[in-house]
């Protein structure tokens, strides 16, 4: 039976997530609930129906077929007001994807993968959310001699990381506070098990990535990437990714209903390359965006 998961957007010619020209399948659900999230819409475990004010025609067609009466707190994401909507103000954020469906997206771009050296990442939201799902997909694309990426948290039991590493060409591994109360505090989780996961899928996984985000007055500090240096040192890494943070994602928060992170602002060049020499110190290449190679 073709296994069956939750996809909020499958993104073509993306260039920044592993090497060459890929396409991005974004997974629904993250159990990390970080303050700067890129991806809001893919925090939840469900669908997310977003309502853009401005395209509206107040035509009435989406009370013609809600059973709520458009009432949000009784919302049960039908999807029938997207789909009557004739000016696309009202969208539903992810549905549900067979394999066979996904890899029938993935497979229109094959021709770039192999003209760039590029192929398919998963991410999310977390795709180890769910686990089944996307070792299916990962088996799929491996049968299929795709490329595969895996952009993971590394939040999962360790066996979940393993199941999935005979399958992924190059896990780009995030991570963001090496304090673990401050880890709770702008993540909801404790980090014990993202740095345990990364040591040991280090020690058998030749194709991890390290993946820094630059999050100014919260992960830039100097205590941090210097502890950060220290625990990576005797890791086999292919490098390090630093991704200074920035506010594109501002609008997605607007589009949900839900509040910006106040007071984050882009590191700035200067500080983004006192990171990067810090971290250095590992032993380590380290690159601002791109894919670290070895």
């Amino acid at each position: 039976m073709d296994e069956k998961g939750l996809v909020f957007n499958i993104m073509g010619y993306s260039i920044s997530d592993g090497p060459g020209i890929r396409t991005t399948v974004f997974l629904q659900g993250c159990p990390l609930n970080c303050s700067w999230c890129h991806n809001p819409e893919g925090q939840s475990p469900r669908p997310q129906l977003i309502y853009r004010r401005e395209r509206c025609l107040e035509c009435g067609a989406c009370l013609e077929v809600c059973p709520v009466d458009l009432d949000s707190a009784s919302c049960q994401l039908c999807g029938r007001c997207a789909e009557i909507c004739p000016a696309g103000a009202r969208e539903l954020l992810g549905r549900e994807y067979t394999v066979a469906q996904v890899l029938a997206e993935i497979e229109k771009d094959r021709i770039f993968y192999e003209e760039s050296g590029g192929g398919v990442t998963f991410s999310g939201g977390e795709p180890l959310f769910q686990p089944d799902f996307l070792l299916a997909l990962l088996m799929a694309c491996r049968e299929r001699g795709l490329h595969t990426a895996l952009d993971t948290t590394g939040f999962a039991p360790y066996p979940v990381l393993a199941a999935l590493a005979p399958y992924t060409d190059l896990v780009l591994y995030d991570l963001k506070l090496m304090d673990s109360d401050r880890h709770l505090a702008y993540t909801g989780v404790a980090n014990g098990t993202i740095l345990s996961n990364l040591a040991r899928l280090s020690q058998v996984h030749p194709g991890v990535a390290l993946r820094l985000p630059l999050i100014p007055g919260i992960t830039d500090t100097t205590e941090n990437l210097e502890a950060m240096a220290a625990f990576i040192k005797p890791l086999p890494l292919l490098g390090i990714e630093i991704l200074p943070y920035h506010n594109t994602a501002q609008a997605k928060y607007q589009l949900l209903g839900r509040s910006y992170p106040p007071d984050l602002v882009s590191p700035g060049p200067a500080r983004t390359e006192e990171a990067a020499i810090i971290l250095a110190a590992s032993g380590h290449p380290v690159k601002i965006g791109g894919v670290p190679s070895e």
